[in-house]
């Protein structure tokens, strides 16, 4: 069944972009349908982000969320299989790619998990020079996880280090050897560990202390990126940001915190286009209950 899945993206990601957007829309309508239990993830956590909004809106703001991630899902394709010189059209840089290859300080991209996330991941193959490292979760089909690692791996410009118990000590030796840029994800919920409940649209979330950490004992510079997917044929866009002047700093919570508000920031840009189907809000403060329930 997965290679029948891979096959299936391997044969759309020839048809025109216009249309390979339709089809996932239409995807995104049927997760939508039978996918109860990430609908119901969505929807609680747009109420505990968004309570100004009515039922209605939110509603609609979910649907809306399900055909951007029914695209994002079926353009993988694109981007694992199609040849570079069409995804350089598709794919608008904006800002400071090249930051990287030029500073003399290794670079931490700053990166949410938009739909768009992938794309700006490929971007950073495609349009500048410099080693690039990401940390990988594996996934648990064998068939699907060599398709990724292949995938994301496939232009020669980088590594992934997979999440294991050593840590991040391969990626800091790498960033510490080689000059590594990273591209870092840092806005999941990891439990407890090495964490701090920092500010998430009003709501205590758990939120990564290592960025904040590591970007200062490494002496990087933090670099802000966001992906978004545009209407229909149009493609995506990749914004490099200016380089933070003011992170990290010596307070690592304090860090999370800033770095929670920027990205509520670029969501209320495009909301629909956030990965609300994740329970950010799953790790609880000691005694207080589940959101989820």
């Amino acid at each position: 069944m997965a290679r029948l899945l891979l096959g299936l993206l391997w044969w759309l990601q020839w048809l025109p972009l216009s249309v390979q957007a339709a089809v996932g829309r239409s995807f995104g309508a049927l997760l939508y349908r039978v996918g109860g239990s990430r609908r119901r993830i969505a929807r609680r956590n747009l109420e505990l982000c968004f309570p100004e909004m009515g039922t209605a809106e939110r509603e609609a703001l979910v649907r809306d969320h399900f055909g951007w991630l029914g695209r994002s899902l079926l353009e993988r394709g694109l981007l694992w299989y199609a040849r570079p010189e069409r995804l350089k059209r598709l794919i608008h840089v904006e800002g400071d790619i090249g930051l990287a290859a030029r500073s003399a300080q290794p670079v931490m991209w700053l990166v949410p998990h938009f739909m768009a996330l992938d794309v700006a991941g490929v971007a950073t193959q495609l349009f500048q020079t410099q080693w690039v490292g990401s940390i990988y979760q594996a996934q648990s089909n064998p068939v699907f996880d060599t398709a990724m690692r292949r995938g994301r791996l496939r232009f020669g410009g980088g590594e992934v280090f997979e999440r294991h118990d050593q840590g991040a000590l391969p990626l800091v030796r790498a960033i510490r050897k080689r000059r590594m840029a990273f591209f870092n994800l840092p806005d999941m919920d990891f439990g407890r560990k090495e964490t701090v409940f920092a500010p998430f649209f009003g709501v205590p979330a758990s939120t990564l202390l290592a960025p904040s950490k590591m970007a200062r004992s490494l002496k990087m510079v933090v670099q802000p990126v966001v992906a978004e997917m545009l209407p229909g044929g149009q493609g995506w866009r990749v914004r490099f940001g200016e380089p933070w002047t003011h992170w990290p700093t010596d307070d690592a919570a304090a860090d999370a915190a800033t770095m929670n508000a920027w990205i509520e920031t670029e969501i209320r840009r495009m909301p629909a286009q956030y990965l609300w189907v994740h329970r950010r809000f799953k790790t609880r403060p000691e005694g207080e209950a589940g959101l989820y329930q």
